[in-house]
This record gives structure tokens, C-alpha cells and sequence, in this order.
């Protein structure tokens, strides 16, 4: 009976990285070997990163893609695979006709994956068009027409498909039940968004069934910029069983036999599933860590204010790089309370982070002698003093600095522009304020059921939030309780819903119309935020984005 073992390899490359990327699979090609497949798939785009955005528009990395391909066909033979089928996402292009300003030809960049064995590239695969997660216009990459891609391995017929292939209708998923095909093999690079997972495996089970067919599903892993990638590689049977899955954020290998005439196939090999905050969490730790080693950097350092946001940071930061590369700064000012300190010293004590206390009352005061300011105006300073500050310490030191605001506060402006809302990296840019409280507290019991200290300081989940930027502060001066305000949010911000839906769910009209108009004027700030992980479905700067300069406001009474 026909039977095939494959191998998905769910790696983590690096965009623009050719060469590492090429060793990557290769070593990946290796173990597959080595655990006796006959067919390996690897992710979407692997051999270039992913997404490459805008240097899929440039012709010297589509022809540098090109060219590593075929000198990765030429290796993997080197290595005494070149039996083995590998299917291999990259970036190719197609010719245009006539020319550029510059009178170079056109190209047109193209999403692909390759057909590599016995040391040739032997079919290609080219996509419809090439997703950036972002504004783009689908139909720059439109390539006319598809070509079905169907390959024997071991007497088992295979279709090819890359990604949103599986989310439409048509295409590969048709191709493979029209020409009879066993196994449908999807080459991925989704990205992670909160309880994407179970979308996904309905989707396989799915089109599994449509098809007719095993349905591999190979995902990348790993950090790319604000995006992560969860892996979570499937493989289900015609009947809808999960036949094999494999772990989220981290690199794996999963392999699996498939037989094309087992009436019941059985799961061989399926990893546990995180829970939805420990999910979460991992997400924002792997999308730190890849941020900080992918660009080079050595170490982090954040200001600690004792509050639950930098808390969080330095609690994700010490999981994602180790204690010995995270920097704490407390900054009090003259309205800092005693607490502050305490807890931010707390928190080092419990993580092992170096700490230092730079007061930065002598440099606002220092300002204020120079120039007479108060108010709002008095408040910003103070938070722009910390700002420079530790981009003083970054320049001296190497250190990236990073931002600890949250979604919430990005919302609605509740942040200073050089102040607070310096750095290199966000990682809790895309996580509400009750999801940060959660992700605190789910943290500090994960580190109990281990016979760990807790990270977070109980003081710093419990206290009333605060900025400390005037006597007596709380969030709630100006603000609705973050429960009510995350709620709002979420309707306005993930729904696009209007502020009569608002007020229609029970929140009142003026406090609708005032935190909306919030929201909407804030949006040049954010465009000014460091990147951070995205989590949800519209993160601020990938997905959702304002005009600027925009006059529409939201009113609770309009029709």
C-alpha cells in the first residue's frame, strides 16, 4: 500500500539572511533524513525570512533568492540528500514588460515555493500575490493564472499549496481533489494572534475533508520585527483527525507516516496546547527575544517605576534574555511615593537584574530655571526627563531601551512623546492593561506551581496605577476604570463598532464620546511608538491606522 514518511521542518529564519537561512534548512533537511523522511516541507518564504516587505522590490535580493535556491538544490545534494523531496519556500519573480524610470525591466516579485531533489530544482510553485501583514495593494503582485503543482513520492500523489491557498475557495484545495491527490502539503508563515490556533485546526480539519486529502500544514516559528510566529504545525487525516502537531514558539521537527489506505489513522505525535494568558505570554517573550538577538543587540534596559507595566517588561525581559542582560533604572521625582522605589527594588531583588536610582529632580528643576512651566506642561517634563535619560544610558552603555507602555494607554494618548514613550521596542504595545494584570498574576503563579520566586511584586499588581507626575496622581483622574475602558476599546479599536453601538452596550454618552475622541487624536503619537509584539487582530501601526489630520468624530447621536 502506498505510505510516506514525511518530516515538517518548523524552523526560525532570519529576513535577508540567505546563507544562515540555507544552513538552517539544511540541518533541518539533515535531522529529516536522519529520522528516515521521504518528503520534508519547510515554511512559507524561508529561504529569504519573512515578510520581506519592501525588499521583495528590489531585483538584487529576488535574484539573490533565486540563486540561493539553486545553490541550496546543489547542497542538500552535497549532503547526501538529494533523494529526498523538499519543498521550499523563497522569493522569485516574474518579467514584466517594458521598463522601470531607470530603464531596468520590471519585475514582479512572487511568493514560491520549489520542488527540490537530486540537486535540481525541479517545479515551482508561484503565488498569487505576496501578504505583508500591512497596507499594501494586492494587486502590485498580481500574477495571472496558476498552475497546478503535483509530485509522486513513493507512490503517494501530492499537491502544493502556499498559505491563504487554504483560506479561499478554489485553487489547490480543488486541484487536489480533482486530480486524485493523497496529500495536500501547505508551506505557512501565519502569525500568531490570540486563539489563532483553533481557527487554524478548524481550517485544516476543514479543507482536509473538501480535498480529500492528509493535510500537512507546516508554520513558521520565531520573532520578525512586531510579528511572531507561533509554529503550531498540523497534520490532519481526511477524516478530520489530528495526526500530528507541533509545539508552539519553538523550533521543531515533526514527522509522520502517511498512509494513504489507513481508514483510521491514529495520532503519532501531538504536543500539548499552552492555555490562552501562558500562550500570550510566550508570544511576547519569543517576540523580545528575537527583536534583541536578530538585530544584534546585547543587552535591554527599561525604567522601573514599581508600577504593574514596567514590572511586566522586566519580568518578560529576564524570561526572554536572562537576568544578566536586563538594566533597571528607577527615576523618582518629587511626587514619586516612597513605595515606588521600594518596588521597583522589589522586583530586581526578586528577578536578580541590576538596579540603580538616578533622582531626576535636580534636572527638572535644572529646566525649570531656565524656563517657567506648569500644568500638563510641568508633568510632560518630568517624563521627558526620564526619557533622555535613558537614552543617555543607552548611548553610553549599548543598551536597547524599552518602552513599557501598554494598549490602553497607547489608545488614548496616555503616554508622553519623549518621555515615556522612548526606546527601541514596546513589548506590551499590543496587551491591554487587564490583560497586563492577568499575564502579572499568571506569571507569579506559574512561578509558585515551580518552586520559584515570584517575579512581580504584589504591591505592583495590587496598587491603584499612577504616573506620578503630580501629587496624589491616579489614572482614574482621567481615565474610567480600566475595565470599563478596555471594554470600550475593544469594541472601537477590534469591532470598528460606532459610539451609538457604544452607548447602546450600557456605557455612558459622554464618557463614549470622550474616550473615542481620545483614540482618534492620538493617533499621531502612536505613529511615533516604538514597535512591539502584536498579539490581537488590529495592533496599532500593522493593522489599524487613522489619518492624522482627520475631522470625522465619532457622535453617540448620529444615525
Amino acid at each position: 500500500m502506498p505510505s510516506v514518511r514525511v518530516a515538517l521542518a518548523q524552523v526560525n529564519p532570519t529576513v535577508g539572511d540567505l546563507a544562515g537561512n540555507a544552513t538552517l534548512i539544511r540541518a533541518a533537511v539533515a535531522e529529516a533524513a536522519n529520522r528516515g523522511a521521504r518528503l520534508v516541507l519547510l515554511p512559507e518564504m524561508v529561504l529569504t525570512g519573512y515578510p520581506v516587505e519592501d525588499l521583495a522590490l528590489r531585483p538584487s535580493f529576488q535574484q539573490a533568492s533565486r540563486e540561493a535556491l539553486d545553490d541550496l538544490a546543489g547542497q542538500l545534494a552535497a549532503d547526501g540528500h538529494g533523494s529526498l523531496t523538499c519543498l521550499i519556500g523563497y522569493l522569485d519573480h516574474l518579467d514584466d514588460a517594458g521598463s522601470d524610470r531607470v530603464g531596468e525591466p520590471r519585475r514582479r516579485p512572487v511568493n514560491a515555493a520549489a520542488v527540490v531533489r537530486d540537486g535540481t530544482v525541479q517545479a515551482r510553485y508561484l503565488k498569487h500575490h505576496l501578504p505583508n501583514y500591512g497596507v499594501f495593494d494586492e494587486a502590485r503582485y498580481f500574477v495571472p493564472g496558476d498552475t497546478p503543482v503535483l509530485l509522486d513520492v513513493d507512490g503517494v500523489r501530492i499537491c502544493l499549496a502556499i498559505c491563504e491557498d487554504l483560506w479561499r475557495e478554489g485553487g489547490p484545495v480543488q486541484w487536489a481533489r480533482e486530480n486524485d491527490a493523497q496529500v495536500l502539503a501547505v508551506l505557512n508563515a501565519s502569525p500568531y494572534e490570540q486563539d489563532k490556533d483553533d481557527v487554524r485546526l478548524d481550517l485544516c480539519r476543514r479543507r482536509a475533508a473538501e480535498s480529500g486529502t492528509t493535510l500537512l500544514y507546516c508554520n513558521l516559528t520565531g520573532g520578525q520585527d512586531e510579528l511572531v510566529f507561533d509554529g503550531d504545525s498540523i497534520v490532519t487525516a481526511p477524516n478530520g483527525t489530528v495526526m500530528a502537531r507541533a509545539p508552539q514558539f519553538a523550533e521543531a521537527l515533526l514527522v509522520v507516516d502517511i498512509d494513504t489506505e489507513s481508514p483510521s489513522p491514529t495520532a503519532s505525535d501531538t504536543s500539548p496546547r499552552l492555555e490562552s494568558t501562558a500562550e500570550v505570554y510566550s508570544a511576547l517573550v519569543m517576540g523580545l527575544h528575537d527583536y534583541v538577538e536578530k538585530n544584534g543587540f546585547s543587552s535591554v534596559i527599561l525604567g522601573l517605576s514599581g508600577g504593574i507595566d514596567s514590572a511586566l517588561v522586566a519580568a518578560i525581559s529576564v524570561d526572554a534574555l536572562g537576568r544578566e542582560r536586563v538594566h533597571g533604572v528607577a527615576l523618582p521625582s518629587v511626587y514619586s511615593s516612597a513605595h515606588s522605589v521600594d518596588d521597583a527594588y522589589d522586583l530586581a531583588d526578586r528577578t536578580g537584574i541590576a538596579i540603580r536610582t538616578i533622582p531626576i529632580a535636580p534636572m527638572v528643576d535644572a529646566y525649570l530655571s531656565s524656563m517657567e512651566l506648569s500644568g500638563l506642561a510641568e508633568e510632560n517634563l518630568q517624563a521627558r526627563v526620564r526619557g533622555t535619560t535613558l537614552m543617555a544610558l543607552s548611548n553610553a552603555e549599548g543598551h536597547l531601551v524599552l518602552a513599557t507602555g501598554n494598549k490602553s494607554e497607547l489608545s488614548v494618548g496616555y503616554s508622553t512623546i519623549y518621555g515615556d514613550a522612548v526606546g527601541g521596542f514596546a513589548p506590551i504595545k499590543d496587551v491591554s492593561k487587564t490583560l497586563v494584570w492577568e499575564l502579572a498574576r499568571w506569571r507569579n503563579t506559574d512561578a509558585e506551581r515551580r518552586g520559584e520566586v515570584p517575579p512581580i511584586p504584589p504591591n505592583s499588581i495590587s496598587k491603584p496605577p499612577s504616573a506620578e507626575l503630580r501629587p496624589d496622581q491616579r489614572d482614574t483622574d482621567s481615565l474610567p476604570e480600566y475595565e470599563d475602558l478596555d471594554q470600550m476599546l475593544h469594541l472601537y479599536v477590534h469591532g470598528d463598532r460606532s459610539a451609538a453601538d457604544l452607548v447602546a452596550a450600557g456605557f455612558p454618552e459622554e464618557t463614549v464620546e470622550r474616550i473615542l475622541r481620545l483614540t482618534d487624536l492620538a493617533e499621531y503619537k502612536r505613529r511615533q511608538y516604538p514597535p512591539g509584539t502584536k498579539i490581537s487582530l488590529r495592533a496599532f501601526g500593522r493593522d489599524r491606522r487613522l489619518p492624522i489630520t482627520n475631522r470625522w468624530r465619532e457622535h453617540a447621536q448620529r444615525a
